[in-house]
């Protein structure tokens, strides 16, 4: 056999692989005779029809279990002969159709190609430069999360002795009948909590049940914006006809020691409380900050290392991206097979975000066998233990569904990579910087799922 290793790219590799006549058939040899010593041909006893005739008769079957026998054996010895780290299954291709019509007079050539993991030559990634910024954690900050905790206590207390006003909470039954669209389904819903002036809450219905009482009965009409959240209603008019059912005013707890003790036993003062409050909001932003640092290190080893990575690993990832945010999606209530998604180009974003995964992934891996960091059984399961406890599973059914993604390999991989980053900022050189506020998302780049443009 005779093969040849052509570099396509770092990632992509060709094999041009040729099989002797000789080897050739010799194989056709000894598949025709199994097939004589099986085979019913007329005119002749079992197992005793000539060669030839076999051949005639089982002519495809025995051309394809011969290639069955050697091209695969030839792939395998070709990328072992040259050392390749294959990712995935080989394309194959024969190439020369005359050898397969001359079959064991001419070589067969097989063209494969293959991708592989790219070769790294490690730079200098010890020194790295990164900048460590902790947001301050600010009066406000724990008077809003107090507020939050607050109104999360509110009561709801029935209003008897008025109509409702600005923050009230009115329950109504409504009905609602599409003015321009007669042929679309009326809107019937009962127990609906309108919080008037509330956030989100179209004008029209503030307007028009400021005042009301339990047991009144609205009439009243709503044209909902273009732009409108719900794209049912974007741009329609509808009738409704409300029948109020109960009026409340939201009352919150006195900001005092009972209060915050009421939240949980070892909150003994509200003072407690705030200080409690405060250290998990500073906990958050080390956190925060050391996030940043550890993408910023890895952003700036992967600059000095501007390797191609393999495009089926990018794919998978991508994938992976995605998953993840449908199951975010789905946990804030959105059904991802709404038409108005922009899926194609969310995975579009997200492919480039994944490239970057792969690539920090292969570079902190080979940094990882350069300074030959291992990972112990022990350190296994204690990451097993708590991704068990993150998810509130137990620890059997979480090794059960690693071990068909890759089992204990797989977390070895990822705690190998962990230490190698954790290699990286021990020994990077750390700048203390002054907090300062990232763009948000959207202002400096388009959102993935946004409508896509006609």
């Amino acid at each position: 056999m005779k093969t040849e290793l052509v570099d396509v790219s770092p990632t992509r590799k060709e094999i041009k692989i040729q099989i002797e006549p000789e080897v050739v058939r010799a194989a056709y040899d000894r598949v025709s005779d199994k097939y004589a010593k099986l085979a019913s041909v007329p005119g002749f006893r079992k197992g005793h029809a000539p060669r030839a005739v076999v051949r005639t008769r089982y002519k495809s079957e025995i051309r394809g279990e011969v290639l069955q026998e050697l091209v695969p054996e030839a792939v395998h010895g070709a990328i072992t002969e040259h050392s390749l780290d294959t990712i995935g299954e080989p394309a194959i291709r024969l190439e020369n159709d005359d050898a397969l019509q001359k079959f064991g007079q001419e070589p067969i050539s097989v063209n494969v190609s293959v991708e592989v993991f790219p070769q790294v030559e490690l730079g200098e990634y010890k020194g790295l430069e990164a900048t460590r910024r902790v947001r301050p954690v600010k009066d406000e900050d724990v008077d809003r999360i107090i507020d939050g905790l607050r109104e999360n206590s509110a009561s709801l207390i029935p209003v008897e002795d008025r109509g409702a006003q600005l923050g009230d909470t009115v329950t109504i039954n409504i009905n609602g009948k599409f003015v321009d669209a007669p042929e679309e389904q009326d809107i019937n819903v009962d127990e609906v909590d309108v919080v008037l002036g509330g956030e989100g809450v179209q004008q029209e219905f503030t307007d028009n049940l400021t005042d009301v009482k339990p047991d009144d009965e609205k009439s009243f009409r709503v044209d909902y914006p273009s732009d409108f959240t719900s794209k049912g209603l974007a741009g329609k008019r509808v009738d409704y006809t409300a029948k109020v059912t109960a009026v409340r005013r939201k009352e919150l707890p006195e900001l005092d020691d009972e209060w915050a003790a009421s939240l949980n036993e070892e909150f003994e003062s509200l003072a407690v409380l705030r200080t409690k409050v405060r250290e998990d909001l500073e906990a958050r932003a080390t956190t925060e900050a050391e996030h940043h640092l550890r993408t910023e290190l890895i952003r700036n080893l992967s600059a000095q290392h501007p390797i191609e990575v393999p495009a089926t690993l990018v794919e998978h990832q991508t994938s992976n991206r995605l998953e993840q945010v449908v199951r975010d999606m789905m946990r804030q209530g959105i059904d991802p097979r709404n038409n108005e998604l922009n899926w194609l180009g969310a995975r579009e974003e997200l492919k480039g975000q994944a490239e970057n995964d792969v690539r920090a992934s292969v570079l902190l891996e080979r940094i990882a066998e350069a300074e030959k960091i291992e990972v112990s059984q022990a350190e296994i399961d204690a990451e097993i233990d708590a991704i068990a406890a993150a998810s509130h599973q137990p620890r059997e059914q979480v090794r059960a569904a690693l071990t068909k993604e890759g089992g204990d390999r797989s977390i070895a991989g990822r705690l190998r990579n962990r230490k190698a980053l954790d290699l990286l900022v021990a020994n990077a050189r750390i700048t203390e910087a002054e907090w300062k506020e990232e763009p948000r998302r959207g202002e400096t780049q388009s959102e993935p799922l946004s409508e896509s443009s006609e």
